[in-house]
């Protein structure tokens, strides 16, 4: 025969405490909205946001919300939002295409042409090897023939490191302190030239503007940029092998005689330091 139990389970949890557990607060109340709309590209840049492993997941949890991505939020639509990174260039004869980017300009703040394809074109502009663009897809051009861009994030793809700064320090630019606009400022003015410059840079480009020119150095900082190893040094100046360019821009994005921004050299210390200080 079983003993009956001294008290009810149900005495026991109504005597007891219940602790309540506390909803952890976010150290920032007000975030930017970011969004990246996928157009004609390998998907490569968006691998490379998602590249900062740790860095993305502080991203997202103090400073932005990512409202717009293909394969990472469940949105049909282009919404509003504070800064739209657009991947892959634009084939005017997708009308989809061209009405997605043409929305996204209009939804956004700052346009930012993420990655050689967006920015110049890249290879599916001035793609080789004799083979037809399928579907039947024939006219790349980068974004800024269609619509106007604030700023470029040159190189295919970008290094992660550049996705995060940028937005960080859009970030400060649209929510932070004066100081904090004013570094922001700084950090971003050279992208903002680059987009102000036009949509052809490579290592041609390079060759015709800077070495051609006598302004070239002999650093390698072009040759060590170029993510498809077209640049080589020849004694100690840079070779450019034009077929195998891929027109990326990183090379001349990179070469510190092709520009020189004095706000960033003055202000590198405060910039490094409030990018260090955002993401720890």
């Amino acid at each position: 025969m079983q003993t009956k139990p001294a008290v009810k389970p149900s005495d026991v949890i109504e005597n007891e405490k219940v602790e309540v557990v506390q909803k952890e607060e976010k150290p920032v109340a007000e975030k930017i909205s970011i969004g990246e709309l996928h157009l004609s590209g390998c998907t490569g840049c968006l691998v490379t946001l998602a590249d900062n492993y740790e860095g993305l997941f502080k991203l997202l949890d103090d400073y932005a919300d990512l409202v717009y991505a293909l394969t990472l939020v469940d949105v049909r639509h282009v919404p509003e939002m504070d800064v739209c990174l657009v991947e892959g260039s634009c084939c005017l004869n997708d009308k989809i295409s061209v009405e997605e980017l043409k929305e996204a300009r209009e939804k956004s703040k700052v346009l930012v042409a993420y990655g050689a394809c967006a920015a110049y074109g890249n290879i599916t502009r001035f793609c080789r090897g004799g083979q037809w663009n399928q579907p039947g897809h024939e006219a790349f051009v980068p974004i800024s023939e269609v619509v106007d861009v604030d700023l470029y994030i040159p190189s295919c793809p970008p290094c992660p490191q550049q996705v995060r700064n940028v937005a960080v320090m859009a970030y400060l630019l649209l929510r932070g302190n004066d100081e904090q606009k004013n570094l922001a400022t700084a950090y971003l003015t050279p992208l903002m030239q680059l987009a102000q410059r036009g949509n052809e840079a490579c290592g041609c480009d390079l060759m015709y503007d800077v070495i051609n020119q006598g302004l070239c150095m002999g650093c390698g900082t072009c040759a060590g940029t170029c993510p498809v190893r077209a640049i080589t040094m020849e004694y100690g100046k840079p070779n450019v092998n034009r077929d195998q360019c891929i027109k990326c821009g990183a090379c001349y994005a990179q070469c510190p005689r092709s520009w020189f921004n004095f706000d960033v050299m003055n202000n590198y210390e405060g910039i490094m330091d409030a990018i260090k200080g955002a993401m720890q």
